[in-house]
């Protein structure tokens, strides 16, 4: 049995956007939690088995996995038929990896200290570098190819386009950058997901 912890609006709404994209959605169950907003607004859900109270958490027959990239990682190997991840053997194992791990370990500290009044020292920019440095790697990549494994769509486009596609102060301004977001946003799966999210925030 599968079971998503989700808040909606917030970086649950991705993986309920993986859940569409890898058709598996009546194979999960969604339970619908609050969360302590930044604007102060909710509160931690006691039901709710995130040991910190957020959101996402995925249970999986009494295993909880958490982190975004965690989750998407152990969904797109558990349900490979839609070729989202990249699986053992796959050449483009290491290059899908590598993009999950960018993000959670590049991306969200980068986006954080840059749209906010916090200002990177030496130290995180030796760690981290800095958001031109982001905006690079990504053109870079984005130049080459429409998506950032090649021809195709993957759950690493799901993820790191998801950010810019809600707030879209933070997306680097570049055309290959912004062509992408347009082509990630544009997915089927993406539109059934926002309209469905908002209906579970009626709920809450």
């Amino acid at each position: 049995m599968l079971t998503l912890y989700h808040c909606s609006q917030t970086r649950s709404t991705r993986i309920l956007w993986l859940l569409e994209e890898l058709e598996i959605r009546q194979k999960v169950k969604v339970k619908l939690v609050s969360i302590q907003r930044s604007d102060g607004v909710g509160g931690i859900d006691p039901s709710n088995p995130h040991p910190e109270g957020k959101v996402p958490m995925l249970e999986h027959d009494g295993a909880y996995i958490r982190e975004s990239t965690a989750i998407i990682q152990y969904l797109t190997d558990m349900f490979p038929d839609k070729g989202l991840g990249r699986n053992i053997g796959d050449r483009q194992r290491g290059a899908y990896l590598s993009w999950l791990s960018y993000y959670g370990g590049v991306m969200e500290p980068v986006l954080t200290v840059h749209f906010s009044s916090m200002k990177p020292d030496d130290m995180f920019r030796s760690s981290f570098r800095g958001y031109e440095e982001m905006a690079d790697t990504l053109t870079a990549q984005l130049s080459k190819a429409p998506f950032l494994l090649g021809d195709d769509f993957s759950a690493a486009d799901l993820l790191i386009s998801a950010p810019f596609i809600w707030f879209s102060a933070m997306a680097p301004q570049t055309e290959p950058v912004q062509d992408w977001i347009v082509r990630c946003a544009e997915r089927p799966a993406f539109s059934k997901v926002t309209s469905d999210d908002l209906g579970y925030l009626a709920q809450t």
